[in-house]
């Protein structure tokens, strides 16, 4: 199975290459994910809970950081076992660019990966539809998880219930909304 994508993140290099190297924010953004601890300079000890077609199991695993280039690429190569469910292993080319103005970045990675035993038993198209839908919803929450450390401490509806800030009317709750009216 091999997965390209290339996604636009609102914050300069260094803060997408620091989100991506905190495992607390990775931790939040990785669906099913139950922890990443280090284990050895760069590498991590991943426990995750993942559903592919009929098959579900929590997976214990590994993950290096590879050919590292600060702010701008590494390789995660990665291994994960799933008990009878099977096991999956693989890398991840991730690149980093300036994106078009000074507080954007692109986000670029080629991942190719193998699953055995029951995995790869169901079918390749569920296999390549989990793995996109798991990318899909990390790199939703992980875009989440960026712009939330722009919002003011109160976040935005303390912001603007205390009249700070008219541009941030936009982002208040219903409840605000309506509570005014």
């Amino acid at each position: 199975m091999e997965l390209s994508e290339t996604h636009n993140l609102p914050v300069p290099q260094n803060v997408a290459w620091a989100a991506l190297n905190d495992t607390e924010i990775l931790r939040a953004c990785i669906p099913g994910c139950e922890s990443i601890e280090a284990d050895g300079e760069n590498a991590y000890a991943v426990a995750m809970t993942a559903s592919v077609g009929p098959v579900k199991a929590k997976f214990k695993g590994r993950m290096n950081l590879v050919d590292i280039d600060a702010p701008h690429t590494y390789t995660i190569v990665f291994e994960g076992q799933g008990g009878t469910a099977g096991f999956g292993k693989g890398q991840a080319k991730v690149n980093l660019e300036p994106g078009d103005n000074a507080d954007s970045t692109t986000l670029s990675y080629t991942a190719n990966a193998q699953v055995g035993g029951k995995l790869a038993q169901i079918g390749s198209r569920l296999v390549d539809g989990a793995a996109r839908k798991i990318a899909g919803e990390f790199f939703k929450r992980f875009s989440a998880q960026l712009t939330q450390s722009d919002e003011p401490a109160g976040g935005p509806d303390e912001a603007a219930a205390d009249g700070a800030g008219e541009e941030k009317k936009g982002k208040r709750s219903w409840t605000a909304w309506i509570s005014k009216s």
